[in-house]
């Protein structure tokens, strides 16, 4: 009987592909009937699938309650499997009843890692590269993915010479030389979809060497000594050489004799050198030149052979009867020789003038003469002169000979059999005369005392003071003159030596300024040499900081002008100074108004703790009681930094102070109570200021204006006569033109210039304009059709500004106007400047102008009674 067991089916559930093993599909229960005691008598069971499939598969979650679960066999995969499942599900209880009921299973789409095909999905692909290749494609990488994505390719690790492209494409980017470059590179490619997921894969590269290197030889030795007549065969050297192509396997060389030559060959397989020929030392050419010069090439099969120059040395032996030539030979010997070292080969002076070998043999005896005790003969047959003793001229027991005699004998030892030449020849016996003069030899080393120096100083030391000595010893005898020098540093960017050391004495002086703020130490080398023989030791110099460097503020010159009734407390005309010291902390100035602050009207805020500070008004002024008389004050302002002050106890010759001077202008209160705006007078101050190493250029200044004026008073000279006897009468004076100007000694017409007004400012009291000599102080109103200046400011001329510090004006440039003309402008630009009525009083302007137009009238009478 089919009953309704399955409670929730039929249904349709989804699942996501590439789920694993255990993965829920959907839950349901199975009802049994009241009459089932013992449950189920068949657990719910797939018994098929549209379309047939064993990725499903049901497991009981305790009771009657059941659930589809995965497989994970097969995997569920979108793309190549069916997207839908039917699977009919079948259970029955103890009773009999069943129940067969259809679960639906959709299977959903799942963004999937992007997979390789080809050789990279299944093994580490290895990729060769020949060296020597210009960069160029190398492999192609072949990945896809499941949803049909475009994917993105990318390499690690990024320093690798290589690159890959969006097409996947590996290349390489540079020319490999197997030599030099790694023989090998790992690279991790990764493909990576839309969506972050990747998939990585490993290839291998390999540089292949290829035949592009030369061989080289490996045998050092470049020359070669062998016995005469030595036997074909014999082995002379045994030349070999590698080739980098070859690494550590055998190399495939070929070994070749360039130079022609009939006496030795050469093993083109193992490069080892044989004699071939008969080899005489006593026949032409080798009697002449007993050297054998050979040019062995090696190839490796390509077109890059190497070369190598050996010579062979062919030694004599003595086939000669003795004959000596000269028989008196001056040697010299270095002291302390080691025993057995030669000294002088008899051999070589004395041969056979017959070339058999058979009556070369001859001995030498007979050793003996003043010192022959420190020499031998090696043997009676070599004739070689050794030394067996030791001779030190350091040595207290030296006997102090300079020259040694010595007398050797030559005797042959064979029959002489020279009846053909010399008849009455019986004997042949020599006496060589040796005299050997002992050479000092420079056998030490100078030796510093230290093998590094290290003085300190303060930066603040004079130019030329000597900072320390370095010192070496030399134990040669006679004592050897060592020399003392600089052989590296002792230099900055500015100097190229500032350091200097005595030749003789090892002193270090100083060359130049030392600078804390620029280079705290100096390291150096310096050398102690005796003409041969040299040492060196190192010096470090450490600069000492000292307190050198003096306050810089800004500006440094500055005018200023103020009411009289100015409030106290005001920062005058806003005023204020900034200071920086380059060894000092900007907190620690100090500020101090030295000079010119009578009465204490001034004082800087903040006075101490700060690099900036402003003019502040301290007290009023009273000028009606008398306490105050000066309307001009000129301060003097020192400014500097708690090092100075601290140092003022101990090293007074350290203080160094900045300094800022202000001019202050009071001005009176005006005559009727008008309220205005105080103005300040802006006076800039230019000064040129020479660098010290640039010293010759007021040098050449100085000596081109001597010359000048020289050379213009030698003119004056010569024009002196014939300016007197053309000089015109003294009447006719004023008739002359506008810019003719007449040097006569005996007559002078003296013509007086207007006062130069250079300056102008507005009244603070009244409002208006005027204009002021920057010199004298002489003012005047100025012209109402003039346009007028901003309030605030006062223009300076350039010449008055650039003088006002030495006290010279420029003259003003030649008015074109006649003496008379002059005089009227200016006593119709002084009219202003009347006598005030009774019950006003003048202002301060008013009285400057009728004091300076006294003074101009009283020069005109002076001038008018000269003329």
């Amino acid at each position: 009987r089919r009953s309704q067991l399955l409670k929730g089916l039929p249904a349709k559930s989804t699942v996501e592909e590439n789920s694993a093993a255990g993965v829920s599909v959907y839950s349901f229960n199975v009802t049994v009937s009241p009459l089932a005691s013992e449950g189920v008598a068949i657990l719910p069971t797939i018994v098929n699938s549209n379309p047939c499939t064993e990725a499903f598969d049901i497991e009981s979650k305790g009771g009657l309650e059941f659930r589809v679960i995965t497989t994970g066999n097969p995997v569920l995969d979108y793309e190549t499997m069916p997207k839908s499942f039917d699977l009919q599900i079948f259970v029955e209880d103890t009773t009999g009843r069943t129940d067969l009921n259809t679960l639906t299973v959709q299977v959903i789409d799942k963004n999937e890692h992007p997979v390789f095909r080809g050789n990279m999905a299944i093994q580490t692909v290895t990729i060769y590269v020949l060296e020597g290749r210009p960069p160029e494609r190398i492999y192609q990488v072949d990945a896809a993915d499941p949803e049909n994505a475009k994917l993105e390719y990318s390499l690690l690790p990024a320093t690798v010479p290589f690159s890959i492209r969006e097409s996947g494409a590996v290349f390489s980017t540079k020319k490999f030389d197997y030599e030099k470059d790694p023989h090998c590179y790992l690279l991790n490619i990764t493909v990576t979809d839309p969506d972050g997921l990747n998939s990585t894969r490993t290839v291998n590269i390999n540089i292949i060497n290829t035949n592009d290197e030369s061989p080289y030889f490996t045998t050092k030795q470049r020359i070669y000594r062998i016995p005469e007549e030595q036997s074909p065969g014999t082995i002379v050297a045994n030349i070999t050489a590698k080739d980098p192509d070859d690494e550590d396997s055998p190399s495939r060389l070929f070994y070749s004799i360039q130079s022609s030559d009939r006496h030795f060959s050469i093993n083109p397989a193992t490069g080892v050198l044989q004699v071939t020929g008969r080899i005489d030392r006593d026949a032409l050419p080798l009697r002449l030149h007993p050297n054998i010069s050979l040019i062995v090439r090696v190839e490796d099969g390509s077109t890059h052979p190497s070369e190598m120059e050996i010579t062979i040395i062919i030694d004599d032996v003595n086939d000669n009867p003795p004959e000596c030539n000269p028989s008196a030979f001056r040697k010299e010997a270095n002291e302390n020789t080691t025993p057995g070292t030669f000294r002088v080969d008899l051999r070589n002076y004395c041969k056979d003038i017959d070339v058999d070998p058979s009556n070369n043999q001859f001995i030498f005896t007979g050793l003996s003469g003043f010192g022959s005790n420190n020499f031998a003969l090696e043997s009676t047959v070599s004739g070689r002169l050794v030394m067996t003793g030791t001779i030190d001229l350091e040595n207290p027991a030296n006997p102090g000979v300079e020259v040694y005699t010595l007398t050797v004998r030559v005797q042959d030892i064979a029959h002489p059999n020279y009846s053909s030449k010399y008849p009455f020849y019986t004997s042949f016996d020599n006496i060589i005369y040796i005299y050997i003069r002992i050479k000092p030899v420079n056998e030490f080393f100078p030796v510093f005392r230290n093998l590094s120096y290290v003085f300190s100083v303060s930066e603040i030391t004079k130019v030329g003071s000597s900072i320390g000595r370095v010192h070496a010893i030399d134990k040669d005898w006679p004592p050897n003159v060592i020399t003392y020098s600089i052989v590296a540093g002792a230099g900055t960017r500015d100097y190229t030596n500032i350091f200097w050391i005595s030749p003789t004495k090892g002193d270090v002086r100083i060359l130049a300024r030392l600078d804390y703020e620029t280079t705290q130490k100096h390291i150096f080398t310096v050398q102690a040499s005796d003409q041969e023989k040299s040492t060196t030791a190192s010096v470090t110099v450490n600069v000492l900081e000292a307190n050198d460097e003096e306050p810089v503020c800004s500006p440094n010159f500055f005018s200023l002008q103020i009411p009289v009734n100015l409030a106290v407390g005001t920062n005058i005309n806003g005023f204020r100074i900034e200071c920086q010291d380059r060894d000092s902390d900007p907190r620690s100035f100090r500020y101090f108004i030295n000079e010119g602050n009578v009465n204490s009207h001034f004082t800087f805020s903040p006075s101490a703790g700060s690099n900036t500070s402003r003019l502040i008004l301290a007290s009023r002024f009273d000028y009606e009681s008398g306490l105050d008389t000066n309307w001009i004050y000129s301060l003097r302002v020192h400014i500097t930094d708690d090092n100075l002050v601290y140092a003022r106890g101990k090293t007074t010759h350290l203080i160094k102070t900045g300094t800022v001077t202000l001019s202050i202008r009071v001005i009176p209160n005006p005559t009727t109570a008008t309220t205005t705006t105080p103005g300040f007078t802006v006076v800039t101050k230019r000064e040129n200021v020479y660098s010290p190493s640039a010293w010759y250029v007021p040098f050449v200044i100085t000596l081109g204006s001597l010359l000048l004026l020289g050379l213009l008073g030698y003119l004056g000279l010569l024009l002196l006569p014939r300016l007197r006897t053309r000089c015109p009468p003294a009447g006719k004076a004023r008739s002359a033109p506008l810019f003719h100007f007449t040097f006569c000694v005996s007559s002078q017409t003296m013509t007086r210039l207007s006062t130069v007004f250079d300056g102008e400012a507005r009244d603070p009291v009244t409002g208006r304009m005027y204009e002021f000599n920057t010199r004298s102080g002489a003012r005047r109103w100025k012209k109402s059709n003039e346009p007028l200046q901003p309030v605030l400011a006062m223009q300076v001329m350039s010449s008055a500004t650039e003088n006002s510090g030495q006290g010279v004006d420029r003259a003003e440039a030649p008015s074109k106007k006649e003496p008379s003309e002059k005089r009227k402008e200016l006593t119709a630009a002084t009219k202003p400047a009347v006598k005030p009525s009774a019950g006003q009083s003048e202002t301060p302007s008013q009285a400057g102008l009728r004091l300076q137009q006294k003074k101009e009238e009283s020069e005109n009478w002076g001038l008018s009674s000269l003329a």
